[in-house]
């Protein structure tokens, strides 16, 4: 088989006429402003997008603040309930107490198993003795649906 003469794509003679190079020069100048605009466009978007980002945390930190002065106003409100909530439930227990343990000589309805004046804070398990067993999980774990007895 002979070698085929390959014929390499060259420009005309003289080269090329001046029209491409016209057309590319007074394009030129609309290239250039289009990407001036396109590069201003990005960067207005940046500085909006910082500036929303920027306004929506310092919103968010004055939400999470007023929040926080919710909760440390509303503490001592909660603790109150729950140290009501708490003496009764042990008036409750030593009422039970005492009707259960009657029959006992030398038996001290209420004494402490602490050996201290001081007040400590009862047990769950304390609380919750002489009640319903669900009652005592919902208190230790929360409500929870696959806590069976």
């Amino acid at each position: 088989m002979a070698a085929s003469k390959v014929k390499q794509d060259m420009p005309p003679t003289g080269g090329y006429g001046t029209c491409v190079y016209i057309i590319y020069k007074s394009n030129q100048f609309f290239l250039n402003i289009f990407m001036y605009i396109m590069f201003g466009v990005g960067v207005g978007l940046l500085v909006f997008g910082y500036w929303r980002l920027f306004r929506w945390n310092r919103e968010r930190r004055r939400l999470h603040i007023e929040e926080l002065e919710a909760r440390v106003a509303l503490l001592p409100l909660l603790q109150a309930e729950h140290d009501r909530r708490t003496l009764r439930m042990l008036r409750e227990n030593l009422e039970e107490e005492a009707v259960i343990m009657r029959d006992v000589p030398d038996w001290k309805v209420g004494e402490s198993v602490f050996h201290t004046d001081r007040w400590v804070s009862p047990l769950t398990e304390e609380l919750f003795n002489l009640r319903p067993r669900e009652e005592m999980l919902r208190k230790k774990f929360g409500f929870l649906w696959y806590v069976w007895s």
